[in-house]
């Protein structure tokens, strides 16, 4: 016995109907859903320093010139290497030419190129700086927290920042007069506020005790590591 085409399709429609509630209900908004914000910091000093320092200079023959800043950034690396705890790169480099009055005719070129430095230990680093800066010209010092340091802050603070989070669900459950709550969804973010750029203040007292050029007290200053848990939780009301 054959079925009528109409059934098949009035069948198919009422199938298709019925997945259609079950969707809906299944996507049915959830209430009492409420997101929060907690996180927790703590200052870190500062452990790592980081040194710019650059050759410029200006001729008019740019082969020599670049033969001139080679051999000036080499004898620096080279003093830099004899150095313990002292991690050396090279920076950027550039050459370029430098025009008479009118702009039309190049009367010399001009080159600078960067040497950095980096070093946990502040008083060793100082003292090169203060030694090289009788080859190159000190560009930049900066510092900041080492990454070992940073990661250990961090897991030092993660479980503060959902303690911190859990407190306020169950607070703000208490205070809508929930029984309870459940977790929606959960984040946990790190980030850190660096305070201003520390001062570098000149020692001459201590200038001869190495034979070079005045060191550098240094004043590192800190950071703010800071874990912020964001979250989603639903109320259980009774």
């Amino acid at each position: 016995m054959s079925v009528p085409k109409k059934t098949f399709a009035t069948l198919a429609a009422a199938i298709a109907l019925c997945a259609t509630s079950l969707g809906a209900l299944a996507e049915a908004p959830r209430y009492n859903q409420v997101s929060l914000h907690a996180e927790v910091s703590q200052e870190v000093a500062h452990d790592l320093m980081n040194v710019t320092l650059y050759s410029e200079a200006q001729a008019t023959d740019p082969a020599r010139l670049a033969g001139e800043t080679t051999e000036t950034l080499n004898a620096a690396i080279a003093e830099a290497r004899k150095v313990k705890g002292i991690t050396v790169s090279l920076g950027s480099r550039n050459s370029y030419p430098v025009y008479d009055e009118k702009g039309q005719k190049i009367t010399g070129w001009r080159e600078r190129a960067e040497l950095r430095l980096e070093s946990s230990d502040f008083a060793a680093l100082s003292r090169l700086t203060a030694d090289l800066q009788s080859k190159l010209k000190l560009g930049n010092m900066s510092f900041s927290i080492a990454d070992a340091t940073r990661k250990k802050s961090e897991d030092a603070l993660m479980k503060g920042a959902v303690d911190a989070f859990k407190a306020r669900a169950q607070l703000l459950s208490d205070s809508l007069g929930g029984k309870g709550y459940k977790m929606v969804s959960l984040s946990v973010n790190s980030a850190d506020a660096p305070r201003p750029v520390p001062v570098v203040r000149m020692s001459m007292a201590k200038a001869d005790s190495y034979g070079g050029a005045p060191a550098p007290q240094i004043e590192a200053g800190t950071s703010q590591v800071t874990i912020s848990a964001d979250g989603t939780i639903e109320v259980q009301m009774p």
